[in-house]
């Protein structure tokens, strides 16, 4: 379920590979709530797993908790989409265009200003549910200065729909709709947003 373009370090797959480890490992330490916010925070701007791994570890380890789970998820994700907000209206020129070509993220920076040229803050809500690479479109959010109430509202809106989704799954059925998610989740966000396009078409065509 990764959103990571490409890893620009020699053996790049070893490492993306040792940090999905690394992260998976907190599920089985005291230590998974507060880690499942910092790497949601995290990823919204510039970590390359998606808190999607932890989270379906922890709902795995007490589904009863799942609500509390995915709206933690979901909290350090939008307050990590305003940090990377904040990365792009303030520090575009130095730690946001570092954060872009690491991740070989120019042609996704590129088309995200014509989408929003388009859409403004309302594709944020396709990429904070779909694997587009989120923490492209927090940065690009503040460098194109899109209205931060919008941003925050899609952000939450896309990211809560995102979390609460897969743990709630995972809370009804457990290990078979891990296997599942784990395997075909890009064709699943990919189907939402096909029908999150057919949406702004017909808003689009009906005026």
């Amino acid at each position: 379920m990764s959103e990571t373009p490409g890893i620009a370090v020699s053996g790049g797959w070893r490492v993306h590979r040792r940090l999905y480890d690394w992260v998976l490992h907190w599920a089985h330490t005291p230590h998974g709530l507060a880690a499942l916010f910092v790497l949601a925070f995290a990823e919204s701007s510039f970590f390359p797993v998606p808190p999607d791994v932890l989270l379906i570890a922890l709902v795995l380890g007490a589904a009863r908790r799942w609500i509390l789970l995915a709206g933690l998820c979901t909290a350090g994700s939008v307050l990590g989409g305003l940090a990377g907000y904040g990365i792009g209206l303030f520090l575009m020129d130095t730690v946001g265009a570092r954060v872009i070509e690491f991740y070989h993220a120019q042609a996704y920076y590129e088309k995200v200003a014509q989408w929003y040229q388009l859409y403004d803050f309302w594709i944020v809500l396709a990429a904070a549910f779909t694997p587009i690479p989120y923490k492209v479109f927090t940065i690009a959010s503040g460098a194109f200065q899109i209205h931060v109430m919008g941003f925050t509202l899609a952000s939450l809106v896309g990211r809560g729909a995102r979390f609460f989704l897969v743990a709630g799954l995972l809370r009804l059925f457990g290990e078979p709709v891990r296997r599942f998610i784990d395997k075909y989740f890009d064709w699943l966000a990919l189907a939402f947003l096909v029908l999150l396009v057919a949406g702004f078409a017909v808003i689009k065509y009906s005026r």
